[in-house]
């Protein structure tokens, strides 16, 4: 008799019927609006050419031990917006491009994964770097015919009944799609059960225990988004802050688990400016966010799934440009994004309109490391210096327009510059039909090693965890 192999069928049995029954109580679902392979790739090899190695250096994420990637078309385009994208992640269904947790006429509400761990009784905390109310994030407690519908999509949240939503606010507060001036969104939850809490410390004394929450940034801050991080300052909120606020509040007193779903949601709208520097730093930044799910997991390692994940690619970024050498170390020079860029062009221009050529390049040089740290192509010099002439002596405004940016030209032809010595390409302004790139950790994360369709990443989760969806 052959005990050894007696005996490793024997284990194998039990390990199959073990992993049967093992499910995650702790679930994270990550997702990085508008993060491809190549952003990712991006940020290892940067973070390697700052250490003065060519080569990458491994992100937490990129040492999940199950790696996959999916399609992202919606059913109606080979190119998916945020609201058919967000949809295939939340509810395992494809729709049409604009539509939010519906069918592609916008007449069936689908249920999503957020309240299938709900039903289970796990509380549920939906996050995001953008706006309460925008696409990715309406996808898992809204159904919508249209992702513009803001004050509808806000006006489903206390039918959802999860525990925590955070953000930076709602992008329309008091006015229905129709453009009808309605009670203010903020009253309307407040007087349906929840607390409105606010800034990046909302949660460090008080988690308002029993409370369900809506966590805004400052009201003196923009209700769109959070600051982008390579312009936040210490006291601005950050994701890594809601992250780690959602995950105290959720798990406190918690015996039954929790479902977190956080979007990054800015890396795809610095991609749509093709602004490298600040896509980079968003990238890094969202990395917060998974390692604070990573050292959550480490403490319950046989209790947590993590999966991380992006609704679509933006701007077709490509590593290298003709040569052979990456210069990504060049994009650290740069200290603001495009859009913060263009506003201290256009403070200048209003406090100095007779500004010379030398004012307003020592303004970029400041901001990008052009002409002091970096050589300037004379080219491209050239053309920024034709969109100074027409700015500031004829007094032609020029600018350069993108899905969430309409930013002054001269900055948008800097931050070009600056690309192009970094050795990145982009193939569009917009969404691009890219393979989006699948990493997960822990219980039941196995099951991600494979090719899949985006549709096929929350029935995955749900597969795991054993939810009814």
């Amino acid at each position: 008799m052959n005990y050894k192999s007696t005996f490793a069928s024997i284990f194998l049995f039990l390990f199959v019927i073990a992993s049967g029954f093992a499910q995650p109580k702790y679930i994270f679902y990550l997702i990085g609006d508008g993060m491809g392979l190549n952003h990712v790739n991006l940020a290892e090899i940067y973070t390697a050419e700052t250490q003065g190695r060519i080569g990458y250096q491994p992100l937490v994420l990129t040492q999940f031990p199950h790696v996959g990637f999916a399609s992202s078309n919606s059913l109606t385009h080979g190119v998916t917006d945020s609201g058919a994208g967000g949809t295939a992640l939340a509810v395992g269904r494809k729709t049409r491009n604009g539509n939010i947790g519906t069918d592609s006429l916008g007449m069936t509400p689908y249920k999503s994964i957020a309240f299938a761990a709900k039903e289970k009784g796990l509380k549920v905390g939906i996050t995001t770097s953008v706006s309460v109310d925008h696409a990715t994030p309406a996808a898992f407690y809204a159904h919508q015919p249209s992702r513009n519908n803001y004050y509808e999509i806000a006006s489903e949240i206390p039918k959802s009944g999860f525990d925590l939503f955070a953000g930076a606010g709602f992008l329309k507060p008091t006015t229905t799609h129709d453009k009808n001036e309605v009670t203010d969104i903020h009253t309307q939850l407040e007087k349906q059960g929840y607390k409105i809490v606010r800034g990046k410390d909302a949660l460090s004394k008080d988690i308002y225990e029993g409370k369900n929450i809506v966590w805004l940034n400052k009201e003196s801050e923009a209700k769109d988004a959070l600051k982008f991080a390579i312009d936040q300052k210490e006291d601005d909120m950050s994701l890594e802050d809601i992250t780690r606020g959602a995950i105290k509040k959720l798990s406190y007193k918690n015996d039954k688990g929790f479902f977190l779903m956080v979007e990054g949601g800015k890396i795809d709208w610095s991609a749509h400016s093709n602004d490298g520097a600040t896509t980079l730093k968003e990238v890094l930044d969202f990395h917060k966010t998974i390692k604070a799910a990573y050292e959550f997991y480490l403490k319950h390692p046989k209790e947590t799934l993590i999966v991380v994940t992006a609704d679509h690619e933006t701007g077709g970024l490509s590593l290298g440009n003709g040569s052979s050498t990456l210069n990504t170390i060049a994009l650290g020079y740069q200290k603001v994004s495009q859009g913060t860029l263009s506003t201290l062009i256009g403070k200048l221009r209003e406090t100095n309109s007779n500004a010379t050529w030398e004012d307003v390049k020592n303004l970029i040089a400041e901001n990008t490391g052009l002409w002091t740290k970096l050589k300037v192509p004379s080219s491209d010099e050239k053309e920024i210096k034709e969109a100074y002439e027409k700015s500031f002596i004829n007094h032609e405004n020029e600018t350069s327009k993108s899905l969430y940016a309409n930013d002054d030209k001269i900055a948008s032809l800097s931050v070009k510059a600056l690309n192009k010595i970094a050795s990145l390409g982009w193939s569009s302004t917009n969404h691009t039909a890219a393979y989006v790139p699948v990493f997960a950790i822990g219980v039941g994360a196995e099951i991600f090693n494979s090719k899949m369709d985006n549709t096929d990443i929350p029935k995955k989760i749900a597969q795991a965890a054993k939810l009814n969806f």
